[in-house]
């Protein structure tokens, strides 16, 4: 007979990973009696520390402000709070820190959960290792098989999917040429840019958003001379940080509540959007962000009006991710789609603007001439083993040559993919066999079905892997509701158990 309590398996321990470990074992601290037996972490890397923040170079900030970066949906402030207790931080909850201190508070979080589920009498561990797949066994329970010559399972009553972002994209032009040893595949981690790169290179980085911002950052400040480059040619824009608004906005609020079936429901957003912004500054939007045509011009404009503290459509931004992710939940995947991309403008410069920080430190690498924009994206390229890359530029003459070309154009999102016979479902990064189809349908209980309208399964989905259903699925304080929810889930009765939920 199989031991009181069950087993659960979290694949992933980034920052949705370790959330959704806190919280359940806070959710068991307040049950009656622990309901579980067992949990597991299941990740290669340190605890808190993966792609988006586990890179311990100071220069690489959180994009986001310290006021939305807990771990705990119902303590928006703990992370604050952690950084004036542990580091006697003396910033503002608006500014941004270092990644690593991200990092160090998943990690530290993490510990004082361990230690409390120990005195709940539940097992805890950290398996360094990948997940590759989540089969099921002939008792029904899910077998979570880990990567490696041995493939070794771990048994679970409850799966928690967490992975974030790790497989790179691949640019326009380099499907062939990703081997090259004078590639890197992603900027992550820093280190990387350090080592293998010869002082003074002339380095091609591909890509002008937000990774590209921090390949530019880290080269620049080595002493390195750098162009970007991207189809669009746009770097993002300028804000202070991503914070929570300032108080309460209800026309923005109001957009959660659109009818999904409104013909002009992209029109209504928009509108609601503006009128948030005017009720946080009289100066008209079109005053508020630049037009220039140069990117570079562009981004000093921009940055002057943060510093002038005249730029107030920041402060609108996380209310309208949240009120469009409320909003997406319940839009047919084909709308939700179609509502992206109508917004494709906003997400590409606004919802992911650089914070003015960065902003300035990059217009010191252009001013000195260290740093420069491309004017169009390669038209050819070619590698050479002696001296690295010849990029041909649209319109131009002789190739130009660099010594080093740097993938920023950011990570696929991940994927869940179900066997042929459908007994087992695989994690994009590992082996798929053919005939594997995606899983492209959640519902509001993340919890993984078969099919739409088919009983659930044990395995629950959250974090960046939530992009089936959720738009902006990084966005962190959504990250940590969706952890609380699925925590007290796993955390509560089991189906069939009176108030339960949860297959078995």
């Amino acid at each position: 007979m199989k031991p009181m309590g069950r087993d659960v398996v979290i694949v992933g321990a980034g920052v949705a990973g370790t959330s959704v470990f806190v919280q359940l074992i806070r959710a068991l601290a307040r049950a009656d009696g622990p309901r579980v037996r067992s949990v597991r972490l299941v990740d290669p890397r340190p605890v808190g520390w993966g792609v988006a923040f586990g890179d311990s170079d100071p220069l690489l900030l959180c994009n986001s402000a310290a006021e939305v970066n807990s771990l705990l949906a119902d303590r928006l402030d703990d992370f604050v709070d952690y950084l004036r207790q542990r580091h006697g931080w003396t910033g503002t909850p608006q500014d941004c820190v270092p990644r690593a201190r991200m990092a160090e508070y998943c990690h530290d979080r993490w510990a004082e959960a361990r230690r409390t589920a120990t005195a709940l009498g539940v097992g805890t561990e950290h398996v360094r290792a990948a997940a590759a797949a989540i089969g099921t066994g002939p008792d029904g329970r899910r077998l979570v098989r880990l990567e490696g010559p041995a493939g070794r399972e771990l048994p679970a009553d409850a799966v928690v999917v967490c992975t974030g972002v790790h497989r790179p994209r691949v640019p326009d032009g380099f499907a062939a040429l990703t081997a090259h040893p004078r590639y890197l595949d992603s900027p992550y981690p820093a280190g990387r840019l350090r080592d293998g790169v010869r002082p003074g290179s002339r380095v091609l980085v591909l890509g002008t958003r937000q990774s590209a911002v921090d390949a530019a950052l880290l080269l620049g400040r080595d002493g390195h001379h750098v162009t970007m480059t991207s189809p669009s040619g746009l770097l993002p824009a300028v804000r202070l940080s991503l914070g929570a608004p300032p108080h309460p906005l209800p026309p923005v609020e109001r957009i959660a509540s659109l009818d999904p079936h409104d013909p002009a429901l992209e029109d209504k957003v928009l509108r609601h959007v503006v009128e948030g912004v005017r009720l946080l500054s009289d100066r008209p939007l079109r005053r508020q962000a630049s037009t220039a045509a140069d990117p570079v011009e562009r981004l000093r404009e921009e940055t002057a009006l943060v510093d002038a503290g005249v730029c107030a459509w920041p402060g609108v931004v996380v209310a309208a991710l949240e009120a469009v992710i409320e909003l997406g939940a319940v839009l047919p995947a084909g709308r939700r789609h179609a509502l992206m991309r109508r917004f494709a403008w906003f997400t590409d410069r606004y919802a992911t603007a650089m914070t003015v920080v960065n902003a300035h430190r990059l217009l010191a690498l252009f001013d000195t001439g260290a740093l420069r924009v491309a004017g169009s994206y390669p038209r050819a390229v070619s590698a050479a083993d002696d001296d690295g890359w010849r990029i041909t530029w649209p319109g131009a003459g002789e190739p130009e040559r660099f010594g080093l070309v740097v993938n920023a154009t950011g990570f696929l999102p991940p994927e869940l993919y179900r066997s042929p016979d459908g007994q087992t479902l695989h994690l994009s990064g590992g082996v798929t066999p053919s005939g594997a189809t995606a899983v492209d349908h959640l519902e509001a209980d993340l919890r993984v079905r078969a099919r739409p309208g088919a009983p659930p399964e044990p395995v629950w989905v959250a974090g960046v892997g939530t992009h089936v259903r959720i738009p902006f699925s990084n966005h962190l304080r959504n990250v940590a509701r969706q952890a609380r929810r699925v925590a007290e889930e796993v955390a509560g009765p089991a189906d069939g158990e009176p108030g339960g939920s949860q297959g078995q």
